[in-house]
């Protein structure tokens, strides 16, 4: 019974988080970018909805605010690699630094918390008669759904088509006339944008907002998009890729969820997750080895028969 309570909190903390890995797979495999702004943008969302509820700001505004917070940490990232030509990686890392005390001037100080206001959680627990984990898990279905649905539509636009293009062949889609500097700040913008937003909504969740709450984010996002890619593939186009993204997260915390049940210490998590990415990027590996071994065995048999 313990683990299957852990498995629906880790069910409706995956989808949550899964915000965060869509706007990081957006960086990371469609522009080619490890952005580790997600770190401090993270904390930047959760900051912002905190700051805005305990104002008595609507929970969804203050959701709306924090994503449009998350895209100008991403263009200041974008105009760092992009106009004073610093390496992007660098220039992620500089401005998540930076994001670090300016989340805390947001907030005033290191954390805030939420616990006897509205949020987006308590409208589902206070109408529906939810319980918290529950009312998580319909929103982050809500929240998920719409915004594959709009990254579907959007990466099949023309503006949308330039930046998938930007990431495969940079040289190509320049040559063509299209700006990639603007490409890649207009994909910085929106991938920080979803992870701001990602981190209200898991403040808003878990009842308080704290300065480092992001810590980590950018390697449980990789973590959540390779597990997914293993897990799901990329059989049924670009749709089914976003699912499987999101399913990596939820995989990703119901793994941790077990793991924690079984008794391993909250502080090998760190060492965990990084044993979990290290596996799953060698999956790709593995595979073609196994495929290349069984190729070389059939042929040898053909061989011998002839």
């Amino acid at each position: 019974m313990g683990i299957l309570l852990a498995m629906h909190g880790a069910i409706s903390q995956g989808i949550l988080w899964g915000v965060m890995a869509l706007g990081l797979y957006l960086t990371f495999r469609i522009l080619g970018i490890a952005d580790l702004t997600v770190d401090g943008s993270f904390a930047t969302g959760g900051a912002v909805t905190g700051v805005l509820i305990m104002h008595g700001v609507n929970p969804l505004l203050s959701l709306l605010v924090a994503f449009l917070a998350g895209m100008l940490t991403g263009v200041v990232t974008g105009l760092i690699h992009t106009k004073v030509k610093i390496n992007v990686l660098l220039a992620s890392i500089l401005t998540m630094i930076a994001l670090y005390s300016v989340n805390i001037r947001i907030m005033g100080k290191a954390n805030t918390p939420l616990l006897g206001v509205d949020t987006v959680m308590t409208f589902f627990i206070d109408t529906f008669d939810m319980t918290s984990t529950s009312a998580a898990l319909v929103v982050g279905a809500i929240f998920v759904i719409v915004l594959i649905a709009a990254m579907y539509w959007f990466f099949g636009t023309e503006i949308g088509s330039a930046m998938r293009a930007t990431g495969c062949n940079e040289a190509m889609i320049r040559a063509l006339g299209v700006n990639t500097d603007h490409m890649k700040i207009l994909g910085l913008a929106f991938s920080n944008g979803l992870v701001a937003l990602s981190g209200a909504l898991v403040a808003q969740g878990q009842g308080y907002a704290d300065v480092g709450m992001g810590t980590g984010t950018i390697v449980i996002g990789l973590a959540s998009i390779i597990i997914g890619e293993v897990l799901l593939g990329k059989h049924f186009g670009f749709w089914w890729t976003l699912i499987s993204v999101v399913f990596g997260s939820i995989a990703y915390r119901i793994i941790i969820a077990i793991v924690l049940q079984l008794g391993l210490k909250s502080t090998d998590l760190k060492l965990l997750t990084a044993v979990i990415v290290v596996f799953a990027l060698s999956m790709p590996v593995i595979r073609s080895r196994i495929s290349q071994k069984k190729r070389s065995a059939a042929l040898a048999a053909k061989i011998e028969q002839k």
